[in-house]
């Protein structure tokens, strides 16, 4: 479990292939790995990963065919939102988030308004759904909160903080995003799915 409060930028430096998937080798910039063990999971650009090797500051992690194919910016050396897993006396700084990526999203805006930036994003039409203005998101690992919803797409204001300390900064128009919805809008959904199948 996570916060999408991103605790250091990374940096992918590797990407080995296995025979179902990949192995990435992650410099952990800032993160601290003094208490992090082999088993361990870290958030990576909003994906949750299992630490399998550590050697100083760079840090492994298997990706399996099947994540790689459901997230956006795995597969290959670049910068990486990082986020250590919650503790159980943690802070929850930002809302819940899983590790799950339910869809990648198109950045179709993201430009300076005054000194903050709007980011417009379009979600699959499959989770457009769970997205509710003043809800929560979370974009690349990041905690947002939702301006405003119109269809699929949706808008969210970033703080120069935000955009300082994230991967955000590096979005432009056609960039692809990981999307993570709301755990409470997933489980309001299922509960009236189900009330309407036992009614039906």
């Amino acid at each position: 479990m996570f916060s999408g409060i991103v605790a250091a930028i990374g940096r992918i430096e590797h990407v080995a292939p296995l025979e179902d998937g990949v192995r990435l080798t992650v410099e952990a910039g800032a993160l601290g790995l003094d208490d992090v063990h082999i088993g361990d999971s870290i958030a990576n650009s909003g994906v949750c990963l299992t630490v399998v090797a550590i050697d100083g500051n760079h840090v492994q992690f298997d990706v399996s065919r099947e994540s790689l194919n459901c997230t956006i910016g795995l597969g290959a050396p670049g910068e990486v939102n990082l986020e250590k897993a919650l503790r159980a006396d943690d802070r929850l700084g930002g809302h819940i988030v899983t590790g799950h990526v339910d869809g990648v999203g198109e950045v179709l805006k993201f430009e300076p308004v005054g000194e903050s930036h709007e980011l417009v994003i379009r979600a699959p039409r499959e989770i457009a759904g769970y997205i509710a203005r003043k809800g929560s998101i979370t974009v690349d690992g990041v905690s947002l909160t939702v301006n405003r919803v119109d269809g699929t797409d949706f808008s969210i204001n970033l703080i120069p903080h935000t955009v300082e300390v994230t991967t955000l900064k590096r979005l432009q128009a056609s960039s692809r995003v990981n999307l993570e919805i709301d755990i409470i809008a997933r489980y309001v959904e299922r509960m009236m799915a189900y009330q309407r199948e036992a009614e039906g």
